[in-house]
Order: C-alpha cells, then sequence, then structure tokens
C-alpha cells in the first residue's frame, strides 16, 4: 500500500456528485485533492467562488482556493476522479487515460466496453484483470475503472450473495430514485411536487446491462455476462436522497427463506477483508421490521455506503421479493469511485 497520499484531480467538480467527492475526500488518509475541473463557465475562477454548495456542511476549506481548470490533461495530480456528463465523458476521460493518468470514473461513457472493468469491489474485484487488456493498447500507465450506475450498484450488491449462493435466472426491479440523482437544478418543483414521475432516460436499459456484466464470469481477459434476464422500470419520486429498489427474482435451485436472510446478512468481501478506509464493516444489512427500510432512515447506514434490504419474502409470481436501499450519490456514486480507488491501491494498481 503507499505511504503517501495521492493526488487527486476532480472532473466535474461543481456538480452534485463532484461536491460529494470533495466532502467524502476532505479528510481521507490516501487522497488530497490538488486539481479541479469544470465547465467553461467556472474555469479561471476560484472553486470557492465557482461552485455553488449543495451539501449538508460547509464546503472544505482545503479546496476554497483551486483555481478551477478546463478538464484536459495535464492537471497537477496523479489520477483523476471523473463525474463528468456521459456526452462529454467519453472524449475526456480517454485523452487523460491516453496520457498516462489513472481514471477513476463515475460517468457512463467507458462502462460497457469489453476491457473496461464496472466495478463493485465487493462483488467483482476479479474484473480488474481486464486492465491488461487496455495496457496492451495503452502503454502510458494510464487507465479506466468505473463504477455501475448508481440503482445497478445496489441492485447488483443485493444480488451477488444470492447469485453465487443459488443461481438467479430473472430479476425484475422497480426502482424508486430521488431526486439528487438527476443532479442540480435537477427536475423542476412543478414536475415532481404531487406526483411520481415512471420515466428516467436509458436507466431500465442502464440497469438491464450492468448488472448481467456486472455479475458476470472473468476468464481468458474476458467478461461472461451472467446468463440471468434483468427487467427494469425506473421512477423519478420526491426524495432527495436514497434510491429504492422493489425486486423479484427467480432462482436457480430452491432454497428456504431463511437461508436467502442468512446469505445476505453475512455478505462479507475482499474490501472488509482488506479493511479499505471506505468499506462498510456489513456492505447488507438485512431489516426485518414489515415497513423498512425508507430513505429517511436507512440511507445513511455505514455511512452511505451499507445497502439496506428489507422486505424479504416469498413471492408468488418469482420466487422471492425484496425491498434494496442505498445512497445514491455516496455508495451510488462518489463513494462507490473511491472505494474503487481504494482496492486499486491495495492491489497495487496505484501507486
Amino acid at each position: 500500500m503507499s505511504s503517501r497520499r495521492l493526488r487527486v484531480g476532480i472532473l466535474g467538480a461543481t456538480g452534485m456528485v463532484g461536491q460529494r467527492f470533495i466532502q467524502l475526500l476532505a479528510d481521507h488518509p490516501q487522497f488530497e485533492v490538488t486539481a479541479v475541473a469544470a465547465s467553461d463557465r467556472s474555469q479561471g475562477k476560484a472553486y470557492g467562488d465557482a461552485c455553488s454548495w449543495r451539501l449538508m456542511g460547509e464546503m472544505p476549506s482545503s479546496v476554497r482556493s483551486l483555481q478551477v481548470q478546463a478538464p484536459a490533461p495535464p492537471l497537477d495530480c496523479d489520477l483523476v476522479f471523473s463525474s463528468l456528463p456521459g456526452d462529454i465523458a467519453r472524449e475526456t476521460e480517454g485523452s487523460f487515460a491516453a496520457a498516462g493518468c489513472p481514471v477513476i470514473s463515475n460517468s457512463s461513457a467507458y462502462r460497457m466496453d469489453a476491457d473496461v472493468p464496472l466495478l463493485i469491489p465487493e462483488v467483482n474485484h476479479p474484473h480488474l484483470g481486464l486492465l491488461s487488456r487496455q495496457r496492451q493498447q495503452n502503454s502510458s500507465g494510464g487507465f479506466i475503472v468505473t463504477n455501475p450506475n448508481c440503482s445497478a450498484i445496489m441492485l447488483a450488491l443485493a444480488l451477488a450473495p444470492l447469485h453465487a449462493a443459488f443461481g438467479i435466472t430473472t430479476v425484475a426491479v422497480t426502482t424508486l430514485q430521488a431526486l439528487s440523482g438527476a443532479g442540480y437544478p435537477g427536475v423542476a418543483s412543478l414536475d415532481i411536487l404531487d406526483n411520481v414521475l415512471p420515466y428516467i432516460p436509458s436507466e431500465e436499459e442502464k440497469i438491464a446491462a450492468e448488472t448481467t456484466k456486472i455479475l458476470g464470469h472473468f476468464s481468458s481477459e474476458q467478461i461472461e455476462p451472467a446468463p440471468m434476464v434483468v427487467s427494469a422500470q425506473c421512477h423519478r419520486v420526491n426524495v432527495a436522497d436514497g434510491h429504492m429498489g422493489a425486486v423479484r427474482v427467480k432462482l436457480s435451485r430452491q432454497a428456504r427463506l431463511s437461508e436467502l436472510r442468512d446469505v445476505l446478512a453475512s455478505f462479507r468481501s475482499l474490501p472488509q477483508e482488506l479493511g479499505l478506509h471506505s468499506a462498510p464493516a456489513t456492505p447488507i444489512v438485512v431489516r426485518d421490521e414489515p415497513d423498512r427500510p425508507q430513505p429517511k432512515l436507512d440511507r445513511d447506514a455505514g455511512q452511505g455506503m451499507t445497502v439496506t434490504v428489507g422486505r424479504l419474502m416469498p413471492d408468488s409470481v418469482l420466487d422471492y421479493r425484496f425491498v434494496v436501499l442505498s445512497h445514491n450519490t455516496i455508495r451510488g456514486a462518489a463513494g462507490a469511485a473511491i472505494l474503487n480507488a481504494e482496492l486499486l491501491i491495495a492491489l497495487g494498481h496505484l501507486k
């Protein structure tokens, strides 16, 4: 493990996820934010002047005087975290990787590329073997690792121990997604007050495709997608933070309800074994109350890095159903990327 703090650049630093990166990295023992980059209207300004801080608490003093730069190499950093919009992320992130900079991305641009790990450290850390394919194409030392869509992360985390223990053939999920997932200013108040929006562009396709890649098997420098069918319906609801999914699963083999509960509640993986800084002691918490999980009560479990499962019961259409909840801008975005970077350090990919 590196004995020094790595210098970090944040791409898209003034946005909601960019701000969450700044907040979570403020006192991090392995990373120090030394560069911030954002759109044309912010460039040349001090971060404290360019950024309208929207998170609870004060903006960390360590970044206030950093000058906002263009999101293009070079930046004064050892790696970049990216929260760029998907429409500009591909060219920008690719340019950083080509210039020799590791890119840890929350953006969607590279998630489904065959040589890019779509990483949840507790679920599919062997997929980091794909980095050898990137190194064959790029000798500069740069590479790209992505984290999944915010809803795909919570779904895949809940499915992973069940799939490993019993196999899963079919998944149907209905998501209730928080407003912060749309960024700022996000959804107009007159659209969401007294309302639910039953459509989020591209979300349903992302969840279906990303889940099978995440749960897929890595062999011979490629990923074979998990042999399951995933169907998703996505809704925007009037909640500030915390995505929820109502999930139904069909298993490959029969299992008792108590077995499912035990497998979920006992789940631990490599980040917990390594004691990574952002890894929750318990990746999945199972609640037995009939009215849990709830965003206001459960989104901050494990400092926002634990997903909560509740209402686990038999289902009359498939085999079992449950509700899963996670904090969408922590475990579902910035916190996920930071945990990915911590694992990369622990495994010797970042130095």
